[in-house]
């Protein structure tokens, strides 16, 4: 099963003034179909040829050993990269809602706490990375930060919203400045995807092998 760039909902300019024309443009396709080129050569002739991204990300244990960094690499690029346009899809509640809301207040008092800790992290990932809001198999919630396009759900945890800290995600208009484009972002995040995602959350382990405890 080959996979294909995911298409966006939307026009490419439909972000601004927070995310430029430019920036999608060259961040959806050229770096995001890069991904997904890569993991197609990669997977080819391997026990991936037809599985899912997820079955790809949860199972990197069964991943050839030439071929492990580079598929573990290339399939997080493309997963990311799917959450992270979805999340961003026009119009939608600007503040949580639901039951992430009421998880938002129990974890970090309140919606504006939870973002100067999500955006510390966000600001303090060395080099490239993303920043995560998360839920394990409980529902429980947290903020992480992973190196590279390292994906939470490869120990097992659900993702129910990222930003993209690579600085091809915001150098066009941000320049050095990571610490604006993490502020600015939240101007852009549908809520309502992300409380349809903790709601559809898969609470089974993910049986990764990869030591986490998941």
């Amino acid at each position: 099963m080959a996979f294909e760039l995911v298409k966006l909902n939307y026009a490419y300019d439909a972000l601004e003034p927070v995310i430029d024309k430019e920036t999608m443009e060259f961040h959806h396709d050229k770096h995001h179909q890069t991904y997904v080129n890569n993991l197609n050569n990669l997977i080819k002739d391997t026990v991936f040829e037809e599985a899912s991204l997820e079955e790809i990300l949860t199972h990197l244990d069964h991943a050839p050993e030439d071929k492990k960094n580079g598929i573990k690499n290339n399939v997080g690029g493309v997963f990311n990269h799917n959450v992270f346009w979805e999340s961003m899809t026009p119009g939608g509640s600007k503040e949580p809602i639901g039951e992430v809301a009421k998880k938002i207040d129990e974890k970090f008092g309140n919606f504006e706490a939870f973002k100067e800790e999500f955006n510390k992290k966000g600001a303090g990932q060395f080099g490239s990375g993303w920043v995560w809001l998360i839920s394990d198999k409980e529902g429980n919630i947290d903020v992480i930060a992973t190196p590279n396009q390292d994906c939470p759900i490869s120990c097992g945890k659900v993702i129910l919203l990222g930003n993209d800290v690579w600085e091809h995600a915001y150098y066009l208009k941000y320049q050095n400045r990571r610490a604006e484009y993490l502020k600015e972002w939240w101007k852009v995040v549908n809520w309502d995807i992300v409380e349809a995602r903790y709601q559809k959350r898969n609470p089974e382990s993910c049986g990764c092998g990869c030591g986490c405890g998941c």
